[in-house]
């Protein structure tokens, strides 16, 4: 019984979001004024549907003309229109964003021949470093080579004079002490 009781409540919670979902699935919109509409009031008003375009020579809000790129003349002089802010024209927000644009460009093109030429030199750097390295790993193999047979010499000359110079002929010679 207690089982049965369970359920109810919980069919009810999930029932009732259910109904909430929905709501909010059906809230109405108000309706969207046209750019035309908010002509002869404020360019903040005007600027706040971003598919408008202020005019200020003769304060109208015009659909942007979205198929070209740039408004045209007979539309707007592009001094006198606004986009997305009315505190900067058209034609210094065009310059504006030209600027940025190959500001951005140079800056790429340089960090990409700083680079390959810092990896071209720096390579031709390690290849030399190498080589020298080398070059001196060669120098201490001789200059070891060269010690390794003065105190063989000297050792030599040591056996030779106190008599434990082993002939060469026969290196496994009986010594004999005296």
């Amino acid at each position: 019984m207690a089982a049965g009781r369970c359920w109810l409540p919980a069919l009810a919670l999930v029932w009732g979001c259910a109904g909430m979902a929905a709501a909010a699935f059906t809230t109405v919109t108000p309706p969207v004024q046209t750019c035309s509409d908010l002509s002869h009031r404020s360019c903040e008003e005007c600027l706040k549907n971003v598919s408008c375009l202020w005019c200020y020579t003769n304060n109208t809000c015009i659909d942007y003309p979205v198929r070209s790129i740039l408004p045209s003349s007979s539309l707007c002089s592009l001094s006198n229109a606004r986009w997305g802010v009315c505190w900067i024209n058209f034609e210094a927000l065009i310059i504006a964003i030209a600027v940025i644009a190959g500001l951005i460009l140079v800056s790429i093109a340089i960090c990409c021949c700083y680079c390959c030429y810092c990896r071209k030199r720096s390579k031709s750097r390690r290849d030399d470093e190498e080589e020298q390295l080398a070059r001196k790993r060669e120098e201490r193999r001789l200059q070891s080579l060269q010690r390794k047979h003065e105190r063989k010499q000297k050792h030599d000359e040591i056996r030779k004079k106190y008599g434990l110079l082993q002939d060469s002929d026969n290196p496994y010679s009986r010594f004999e002490n005296e």
